[in-house]
């Protein structure tokens, strides 16, 4: 069982030293706070680091307490880059250890996420002998698809 969108939004709230007072924390900065996890969560899967988080349709119909469904080797670059997200709102000041961490750890899912392009070789490379045909001598052009991702590809035909 993982983490849910609140636990994130708390854990966040820790790491800029809000935690010692999450009695003080009203529904609204929770809900403030589950937005931005939102967003950037949202601008993640934009640029490829798709982690199986529900991404709601609209601000209003998030459910706060559902479970995020994201890997546990990365919540810790959730927690971090969401803290460094909310933490200019609150007047707060991270630590540079914080700051290393989210860098490191994202640094760690887009690592993960990214898939090396396939080479594809040129339209004037001949084929070998054991695969000439007289109708076509040499190798067909280069895949002209667009990657969408590790889950697709879109063609443009």
């Amino acid at each position: 069982m993982g983490y849910s969108k609140r636990q994130f939004v708390l854990a966040a709230f820790e790491e800029t030293g809000l935690a010692s007072y999450a009695f003080d924390l009203n529904p609204a900065q929770i809900e403030s706070g589950v937005r931005r996890l939102d967003t950037m969560m949202a601008d993640w899967n934009a640029k490829g680091v798709r982690l199986g988080y529900p991404l709601p349709n609209s601000p209003q119909f998030t459910d706060i307490d559902a479970e995020s469904n994201v890997p546990d080797s990365a919540n810790e670059a959730i927690i971090t880059n969401l803290a460094i997200r909310i933490a200019p709102s609150y007047g707060r000041a991270l630590s540079v250890d914080t700051k290393i961490t989210a860098k490191t750890s994202f640094n760690t899912l887009l690592a993960r996420a990214t898939m090396p392009k396939e080479m594809q070789p040129h339209g004037d490379l001949p084929r070998g002998a054991g695969q000439k045909s007289i109708d076509q001598p040499f190798i067909s052009s280069p895949d002209t698809t667009v990657d969408a991702g590790p889950d697709g590809q879109i063609d443009l035909y």
